[in-house]
């Protein structure tokens, strides 16, 4: 199997299904309420914003990959708008989950040669860097989700 095929086999499990931690984003959220994804834990951020700052990387990095410059910043990935219903909780999911197939399917088709390519600018390395980066990130704001997940759980229980 071609790095290609590999790095989005590996961005499809880490978000919808079985990887080597045999833990995913999508099973991860399976049930969390919009009331859950909302509520601030702590001086946590909360689910929902987490979600979004997950995805954020996942856009910019699929405009990269569709041959668009680069432009993001670390300040926006946590800047959304307000989340009021379950309504938009489910669009913020949906948005997710069709933006990281999105990234997968053009990450599937790169060709070898481009690992080593600076990816945008310089400063940002090259695109192995970026790919393996972005799963790397999803693994640990998801960490994160699971915890909130289970404090706001117990929080209801107690």
């Amino acid at each position: 199997m071609s790095l290609s095929k590999q790095l989005a086999k590996h961005i499809r499990e880490v978000n919808f299904g079985v990887n080597w931690t045999w833990v995913n984003l999508k099973d991860s959220l399976d049930g969390v309420t919009c009331e859950q994804a909302t509520t601030q834990l702590y001086d946590f951020n909360t689910i929902a914003t987490l979600v979004f700052h997950i995805n954020y990387y996942y856009w910019v990095a699929t405009e990269v990959l569709e041959g668009k410059p680069l432009v993001g910043s670390d300040k926006l990935s946590f800047d959304h708008p307000p989340i009021k219903s379950a309504g938009e909780w489910q669009k913020l999911l949906e948005n997710h989950w069709s933006e990281v197939e999105q990234f997968a399917c053009l990450v599937e088709e790169l060709p070898e040669s481009i690992y080593g390519d600076t990816f945008g600018e310089e400063k940002y390395g090259n695109y192995y860097r970026n790919i393996m980066g972005i799963i790397e990130h999803t693994h640990y704001h998801m960490g994160q989700i699971v915890m909130i997940k289970k404090l706001l759980n117990l929080q209801s229980a107690g």
